[in-house]
C-alpha cells in the first residue's frame, strides 16, 4: 500500500496508489503524486517489467504519473510501459507529455471499458464500472486460476493426437476426431485451480457492480472516505463510509476487507476500522508501506 489518503496527503497518508508484484512483475493500481518516491522508500524497482492501471481521472489518482515518467527516463528504464485507463487517459498523458522528455522507454496507452482488460502469464485483469463522481474503473486481478491441470495421459487413451487440439483442450474448448467423435475438456483436464484474487476500487459510493466484481475474491481494498457520521457527503460526492465498504465485503463474500483512501478527518482511523468490524470482521484500515500477502492456490 504505497498511498492510502484520500484527496489531499498527510503526514501520515501518501496520495492513492497500490503496488502488486506478481512473477517479477509489478502491478500498479493508480498513481498519486509522488508515488514515485514511495515506491522507491519501498524498494520497488521504477525499471522492472510493470503494468499501470488507473481507475479514474482525478488528480489525487493520476498526478503521479507526470512525475513518475519523468523519474523512469532519467534512470534510463528500458522495459515497456503499459498503462490501462477510462476513457480521457490518452489524452491526459499526451497533454502532460509536452512537460517530458521523449521516453526512451515504449509507451502504451489503452483505454478500458467493463469485462477482461488484460491477460498475461499466469494473470489476467477484470474490470467493472464503480459509481463515482466520473467514470471510474474497479479492477480484479486474478493470479494462477486455471481450468485445470491438463492430463496428456487422458489425452492420449481417448486418441487425441498431440498438438494443436490439446492447446484447445486446455483452453476449455471441446474437440472433434475423425469420425466424430467429440473429447471434452473435462475429460482432460484435472480439479479446477481457484488462484488467487484481489479487487481495488478507487473512488466508488457502495456499488452491485463492485459486488460482482468483487464476488470470492480473497481480498478487497475498498474506499472508507469517511465514517457514517458524514453519509451524506459520501452519498452526494461519490464516496463510501467504512460500513458501506463493509457491506460491499459482505454481499460479496470476501475472503478480508482493507480500508483504504482515508480522509485527513480521521488523523486516528480506529472509528472507521471499528466502524467496519461491526459489519464485517476481518477488516483492517491500510496504512501506507503496509505490506500484504496473499496466500491462496495457483
Amino acid at each position: 500500500m504505497l498511498g492510502t489518503a484520500a484527496g489531499l496527503p498527510t503526514p501520515q497518508r501518501s496520495l492513492p496508489a497500490v503496488a502488486v508484484e506478481v512473477d517479477g512483475e509489478t502491478i500498479l493500481f493508480d498513481c498519486g503524486e509522488g508515488t514515485q518516491r514511495q515506491m522507491m522508500v519501498a524498494g520497488i524497482s521504477l525499471c522492472r517489467k510493470m503494468k499501470i492501471f488507473i481507475t479514474h481521472l482525478h488528480g489525487d489518482h493520476i498526478f503521479g504519473l507526470p512525475g513518475l515518467l519523468q523519474t523512469m527516463n532519467l534512470m534510463n528504464r528500458s522495459h515497456p510501459l503499459h498503462i490501462f485507463g477510462p476513457p480521457g487517459i490518452d489524452d491526459f498523458i499526451r497533454k502532460v507529455g509536452f512537460t517530458l522528455a521523449d521516453p526512451v522507454f515504449d509507451l502504451l496507452v489503452s483505454e478500458v471499458c467493463e469485462g477482461e482488460i488484460h491477460r498475461e502469464g499466469r494473470y489476467n485483469v477484470e474490470g467493472a464500472w464503480a459509481e463515482h463522481s466520473r467514470p471510474s474503473m474497479a479492477y480484479r486481478l486474478t493470479v494462477g486460476a486455471s481450468l485445470g491441470r491438463f492430463r496428456p495421459d487422458r489425452a492420449k487413451a481417448l486418441g487425441v493426437p498431440e498438438g494443436p487440439l490439446w492447446s484447445v483442450l486446455k483452453r476449455g474448448e471441446e474437440v472433434e476426431l475423425e469420425g466424430g467423435r467429440t473429447v471434452h475438456p473435462a475429460e482432460v483436464l484435472g480439479e479446477p485451480i481457484r488462484g488467487r484474487t484481489l479487487v481495488y476500487t478507487g473512488d466508488t459510493r457502495p456499488s452491485e457492480s463492485v459486488v460482482r466484481l468483487a464476488s470470492g475474491a480473497d481480498l478487497l481494498i475498498h474506499e472508507a472516505t469517511f465514517g457514517s457520521e458524514l453519509a451524506e457527503n459520501a452519498e452526494s460526492e461519490g464516496h463510501s463510509t467504512a460500513g458501506g465498504a463493509a457491506r460491499v465485503a459482505l454481499k460479496a463474500g470476501v475472503g478480508r476487507l482493507i480500508l483504504t483512501h482515508i480522509s485527513a478527518r480521521y488523523p486516528d482511523p480506529t472509528a472507521l476500522e471499528e466502524e467496519a468490524r461491526a459489519i464485517f470482521g476481518n477488516t483492517e484500515v491500510a496504512h501506507d508501506f503496509m505490506t500484504i500477502q496473499l496466500q491462496g492456490q495457483g
